[in-house]
């Protein structure tokens, strides 16, 4: 089923569980029996996996005895047995199984290399180096299943960097590609972190997907399986090339040398983005506007003139145009023409976006706590013809699979479990 309209042509999210594309299940999901061990946290590793999750992978999430790190980010909901589930979990653990296992135990240890002998791929993203000292690096694993494809995700990767041991979120990897400085008007302005929210996490995570996807192919021409190192710098250096490939071309701060208007202007109900780096789309905007003049000021001549004349040429001209249009208004008049332009929106205009109802890119998530409103979740961004999206299952609890996974896959009983439990090996509500 796609969107729903409940009153009139008013789209909603679709819901947790909901299948969109419905006639493609038949087809089955891509990566059904592809079998993913990860020892994972936070989100540039759980963002991966949630993603082949969606398309069919068996995702088996191994957490610490108190959940993983993730769990704890606010804000979040509380679960129905009082614990508290924070934002960065929720948002990216659809459809996947969490069992917990005490790491530092001989018996944790002996649990997840059992484990690994079942599944296809391990994954973990903790710090460059940790799991080889905890005894579960590429060596010691691969060595019980040579067919594992093993995958690390860290800040700084596990073959050797100047930055060895040093954590990271998001922000580290991105300060360090040198986008914050690049994007400054100049060295007295103030570097803001984190503009595009967790871009050096969801980066390291694609690139980490297509290596799994493509270790497999592999595997399936030599049957063999291999190490797969992804740094969350490298993703960043990767993802903001315009930082090295500009500054190898003389430009080593974007807002120093701007050469092309990429602005927001007001509209009368706040703010849109227009950019311009042609000559034909200054002659447009110019038409539309009703400011021949942007053409004929010596100012305005060249690219790098546009840029330093936005604030007292361009600006009072296009917000003299804009001042009595909508965002939206404004943006199709432009975009009529050829040229790019968009509203700047808030957090609630885009959970009502039509584009983004009708593609299915929000999943809305009843709360356990009663809490309104539903939480939501993006919902997946690859539309395939012959993959139907969903249905997507809650995010697990802590430990939620433990008692079955150890059941299913090591043979383990009960009272075995019960034991393990007692001995502070894993926890199994």
């Amino acid at each position: 089923m796609g969107p729903r309209s409940v009153t009139g042509d008013t789209l909603h999210p679709v819901k947790l569980g909901d299948v969109v594309n419905a006639d493609a299940l038949k087809y089955g999901k891509p990566l059904e029996g592809v079998r993913i061990l990860s020892l994972e946290q936070m989100q540039a590793l759980p963002y991966a996996t949630q993603l082949l999750a969606r398309l069919g992978a068996d995702v088996v999430k191994v957490e610490a005895l108190s959940g993983e790190s993730g769990r704890g980010a606010q804000p979040g909901m509380t679960a129905p047995h009082g614990e508290f589930v924070g934002a960065t979990f929720l948002r990216n653990n659809l459809d996947k199984r969490s069992i917990t296992v005490n790491l530092k135990s001989p018996a944790g240890k002996q649990i997840i290399l059992d484990l690994a002998k079942k599944f296809d791929v391990f994954a973990e993203n903790f710090k460059g180096g940790a799991l080889n000292r905890m005894g579960l690096g590429y060596d010691v694993v691969s060595a019980v299943n040579p067919r594992l494809i093993y995958v690390s995700v860290s800040g700084f990767g596990n073959s050797s960097s100047p930055y060895d041991g040093w954590p990271a979120y998001a922000a580290i990897a991105e300060a360090m590609s040198g986008i914050y400085d690049y994007m400054l008007s100049g060295p007295d302005e103030t570097p803001r972190p984190n503009p595009v929210g967790a871009l050096g996490d969801i980066s390291s995570a694609l690139f980490a997907t297509i290596g799994i996807l493509t270790a497999l192919r592999h595997r399936d021409q030599t049957g063999e399986g291999q190490y797969i190192d992804v740094a969350m710098y490298d993703a960043m250096i990767a993802m903001t090339d315009i930082v090295t490939s500009m500054g190898s071309l003389g430009i080593d701060r974007l807002g120093e040398q701007k050469n092309l208007v990429c602005d927001p202007f007001r509209a009368s109900d706040g703010w849109f983005v227009v950019q311009i780096g042609r000559e034909h789309q200054m002659e447009k905007l110019a038409e539309i506007v009703g400011r021949p003049e942007f053409l004929t000021d010596e100012r305005m001549a060249t690219r790098r003139g546009w840029a330093l004349h936005v604030d007292d040429i361009l600006r009072p001209g296009i917000e003299a145009w804009a001042k009595d249009l909508t965002r939206l208004q404004a943006c199709e008049q432009l975009s009529a023409v050829g040229i790019a332009a968009s509203p700047i929106q808030t957090s609630p205009e885009v959970r009502r976006d039509p584009h983004v109802l009708q593609r299915n890119m929000l999943i809305e998530m009843e709360r356990t706590d009663g809490e309104e409103p539903p939480l939501v979740i993006p919902g997946n961004p690859i539309k395939m013809s012959k993959v139907a999206e969903g249905p997507d299952v809650r995010m697990p609890w802590i430990g939620e699979h433990t008692r079955s996974v150890l059941h299913e896959e090591l043979g383990l009983g009960d009272a075995e479990v019960d034991a393990l439990v007692a001995d502070g090996v894993v926890t199994a509500p």
